[in-house]
């Protein structure tokens, strides 16, 4: 049974936010090459412990991304390294930003993640090429 997501980036945002606030080690979702460049973003940040990608065995050659969330601290006092994701651009409304606009997140703390010619990187790394994109989403 496959489900029809409008937006697969809210999906895979949702999907995060809600392992993270479960307390869950992992968390799976349908996979595309965008979601897997954000994943390798989150992972070069520090905000997820590692990803990976697996072929779904009902669904034939249909991807899963299969996410393993961080958390600091031992048993009860574990915390998630991950503690707010926001979908900045949607269908209803994109945001596009110029290099010279490229949005700070928690002054620098959190990460802002772009879909740019160049392709998908962090705020930051767009600064450094020069480049302007679409905002996807704010993570801190």
């Amino acid at each position: 049974m496959s489900i029809n997501v409008t937006d697969p980036i809210a999906d895979m945002l949702t999907r995060l936010r809600n392992g993270v606030m479960a307390g869950h080690a992992t968390v799976s979702m349908p996979g595309s090459k965008m979601k897997m460049s954000i994943a390798q973003i989150l992972k070069d940040e520090g905000f997820i412990a590692d990803f990976e990608t697996a072929a779904e065995a009902g669904n034939g050659s249909k991807n899963v991304l299969r996410i393993k969330l961080k958390y600091v601290g031992i048993r009860r006092e574990k915390r998630p390294v991950m503690t707010g994701l926001v979908r900045v651009s949607h269908s209803g409304r994109r945001v596009y930003v110029n290099k010279s606009d490229i949005p700070w997140v928690l002054s620098g703390m959190g990460v802002a993640i772009l879909s740019t010619p160049k392709g998908v990187m962090t705020g930051q790394r767009a600064r450094t090429l020069g480049v302007g994109g679409e905002v996807l989403c704010h993570i801190w």
